[in-house]
C-alpha cells in the first residue's frame, strides 16, 4: 500500500512540475528532476505565443506604392488613347461647315414682333397696349438701319431685283470673312419705319416682319409656278423663296381682309441672292432678307388666327414644329 500511494504522489508532482524531495533518496529525487526539467523544456513550445517578427515599413508601403503605380500608368494610357481619338476626329471635322447635314430639318419660319403666346392683341386708341411690339420690331431693324450697313469692307449692294445664289468660295478662312448684301429698310414699304414709327398698329393696321432662319450652307428649291395651287397668282420669279399668309381656318379666312407684302422688288418672299449663309466665322454680320406684310382691315374685336407659309421644294412641314417652313399668330384688334 505504502509503495502504491508514493508512485502515484511522484507522478502527480511531475506532472506539477514539483519534486519528491522529502519523500525519497538522492536517486529519486535526481529522476523527478530530470522528468520535471523535460516537461518545463516541452511546455514553451504549446502554450508559449508566438514570437512577433517586426518589419521594416518600407516592406509594408512598397505593395501600395506598386498598385498606385500600375493604376497611374493604366489609366495614363487610357487618356492618351482617348485624347488621341478626339485628335484624329477633329482633323475630320470644319469648323467652318459640318461635315453632315443630311439630318438637318429645313430652317424655319418666324415673325416679328417674337411673343411667347404668339398672340398680337390691342387697341389702336391706346398706345400702351401696343408699345412692347413697337419695341420689339424697332430693336430687331436696328442692325438694318443704313448707318449700321456703311462699311464697303463687309456689305454690298446685290441689286434692286431678285437674282440667283451669291456664292463666295469655300467654307474655309482662306480668303478671311466673306462679304454680306445689304437689305435696305424701304423695301418694307409702310413697315419700314421710315414714315410710320407705330408701324400700322395706331392705325389699327399691324405689320409683321418674316424671316427664315439661318441655315448654314441651305439654298431654298423655290417651286415652279403652276405649284403653287391657288396662290399662282402671287407675283412670280424662279429667284424668289414665295410665303403667302391667309386665314388658319375657313371662319378666319373670311375675317383676314386685305393683306399687303412688301419685300425686295416688290415680291413677297425672300431673295436668293442672299443665300447660302456661310456662318457666324465667315459673315458674322449677316442679314436675313426680309418680308413684311400688312393686315388693313382686320375684322375688329374678333381674335383672327393666321397662318404664313413659305413655298419651296426644299421646304418641309411638320405638326411636331409649328415653325418648321411655317407660323401662325393670333391677331385680336380691339375697338
Amino acid at each position: 500500500m505504502t509503495g502504491g500511494a508514493t508512485v502515484r504522489s511522484r507522478s502527480v508532482l511531475v506532472a506539477l512540475g514539483g519534486t519528491d524531495r522529502h519523500a525519497h533518496g538522492g536517486k529519486g529525487t535526481s529522476s523527478g528532476t530530470s522528468s520535471v526539467a523535460g516537461a518545463r523544456n516541452r511546455a514553451p513550445s504549446a502554450l508559449s505565443p508566438e514570437p512577433r517578427v517586426h518589419h521594416s515599413p518600407c516592406v509594408s508601403v512598397l505593395p501600395a506604392v506598386k498598385i498606385l503605380l500600375f493604376y497611374v500608368i493604366f489609366y495614363g494610357c487610357l487618356a492618351g488613347i482617348f485624347i488621341g481619338t478626339i485628335q484624329v476626329l477633329l482633323l475630320t471635322i470644319s469648323e467652318f461647315k459640318p461635315t453632315y447635314q443630311d439630318r438637318v430639318a429645313p430652317p424655319g419660319l418666324t415673325q416679328v414682333p417674337q411673343i411667347q403666346k404668339t398672340e398680337i392683341s390691342f387697341r389702336p386708341l391706346d398706345p400702351k397696349s401696343y408699345e412692347a411690339y413697337l419695341l420689339n420690331i424697332i430693336r430687331f431693324l436696328e442692325k438694318y438701319k443704313d448707318v449700321a450697313q456703311k462699311d464697303e469692307m463687309i456689305f454690298e449692294d446685290c441689286g434692286n431685283m431678285p437674282s440667283d445664289f451669291k456664292e463666295r468660295g469655300e467654307y474655309n478662312n482662306e480668303r478671311g470673312e466673306r462679304k454680306v448684301c445689304r437689305f435696305k429698310l424701304e423695301w418694307l414699304g409702310n413697315c419700314s419705319g421710315i414714315n410710320d414709327d407705330t408701324f400700322g398698329y395706331k392705325e389699327g393696321k399691324p405689320c409683321v416682319l418674316i424671316k427664315l432662319n439661318r441655315v448654314l450652307g441651305f439654298k431654298p428649291k423655290p417651286p415652279k409656278n403652276d405649284s403653287l395651287g391657288p396662290y399662282s397668282m402671287m407675283k412670280y420669279s424662279p429667284y424668289v423663296l414665295p410665303v403667302h399668309c391667309t386665314g388658319k381656318r375657313e371662319e378666319d379666312k373670311e375675317k383676314i381682309g386685305t393683306v399687303e407684302y412688301f419685300g425686295l422688288g416688290g415680291y413677297a418672299g425672300f431673295p436668293l441672292q442672299y443665300y447660302p449663309y456661310y456662318g457666324k466665322l465667315l459673315q458674322p454680320k449677316y442679314l436675313q432678307p426680309l418680308l413684311a406684310v400688312q393686315f388693313t382691315n382686320l375684322t375688329m374685336d374678333t381674335e383672327i388666327r393666321i397662318e404664313c407659309k413659305a413655298y419651296g421644294e426644299n421646304i418641309g412641314y411638320s405638326d411636331k414644329d409649328r415653325f418648321q417652313g411655317r407660323f401662325d399668330v393670333k391677331i385680336e384688334v380691339k375697338s
